[in-house]
């Protein structure tokens, strides 16, 4: 926990995958008006839907946000990169004491920042100076530590709060697996491959982004994470045609919001050898 700057009073909870704990968490909390960026992961807008919760789509400064009870922070960003500085985790913070909201801020990419010299992004609980009141950080072994198929996250905060919703929990059987349990434990207890992974994100980077700037491309935020942000100022499906007549499969930017339909979403995610076929592929 040290890696997140937490003090104060916290408690961990296993999840069956960050996206699972994403999806329910408005159900659980029994939610009435939820907040989410405009651009953004849309499990986000599925989760208020599914608990028959109010939700809205909001700018970035929290100055502008009506009062909700619960509200989802992402930094660094899916799908845009970008990476929240700590003022802006400030006022996060202060407009969750003064609205009594709880704070789900999914931190899943963390620790992939864009280059190999770049600090890593910081977390909510660098903001909280050790009270950690309705605050929640979300975190996945699927991208820490390539263990998709393992459906492994944790949930790290408010004591009071995790053991509120570990009850519900329990009772839904939304418990983890001992096995799995035992492999989280390793892979935490180890940030060699961490490190390792995040330099192989960074070449990646620096192999892509040139080759989609060479085609006219501008690229937006990108600041951290496992993907390119960047846009072509036309239509995303225009620009996914153009990339998918070169052999390259991007994602549309209007899946993660209406903000985001000029934009497209390149993923990191594919073999270094991929990466440099794909690359070579745009420059032909």
């Amino acid at each position: 926990m040290n890696q997140l700057g937490i003090t104060g009073d916290f408690d961990v909870l296993p999840t069956i995958g960050s996206k699972e704990f994403i999806a329910w968490l408005p159900t659980v909390l029994e939610s009435k008006k939820v907040l989410y960026p405009k651009i953004a992961y849309p499990t986000y807008l599925v989760s208020a839907q599914l608990a028959h919760a109010e939700h809205q789509a909001v700018d970035i400064d929290p100055n502008q946000w009506p009062a909700s009870d619960l509200l989802w922070v992402n930094s660094p960003s899916n799908p845009t990169g970008r990476v929240a500085p700590l003022s802006e985790l400030e006022a996060i913070i202060k407009y969750s004491r003064k609205n009594k909201s709880v704070v789900a801020s999914d931190e899943c990419y963390i620790n992939f920042p864009a280059t190999i010299s770049a600090p890593t992004p910081l977390s909510i609980f660098n903001a909280a100076a050790g009270n950690n009141e309705n605050i929640l950080g979300i975190y996945s072994l699927s991208k820490r530590s390539n263990m998709a198929g393992y459906r492994a996250g944790l949930v790290v905060g408010d004591s009071a709060l995790i053991a509120k919703i570990r009850e519900v929990r329990k009772h839904a059987g939304m418990i983890l697996s001992a096995p799995v349990q035992a492999a989280m434990i390793a892979a935490l207890g180890d940030e060699k491959h961490v490190r390792v992974q995040a330099d192989r994100y960074a070449q990646r980077r620096s192999i892509l982004r040139p080759a989609l700037e060479a085609l006219g491309f501008k690229v937006e935020h990108t600041e951290a994470g496992l993907y390119i942000w960047c846009t072509r100022g036309e239509a995303d499906m225009d620009s996914v045609a153009f990339l998918a007549d070169r052999g390259v499969l991007v994602t549309p930017g209007h899946f993660y919001g209406e903000a985001g339909a000029q934009y497209i979403r390149v993923a990191l995610t594919a073999t270094d050898d991929e990466i440099t076929r794909a690359a070579a592929r745009m420059h032909e």
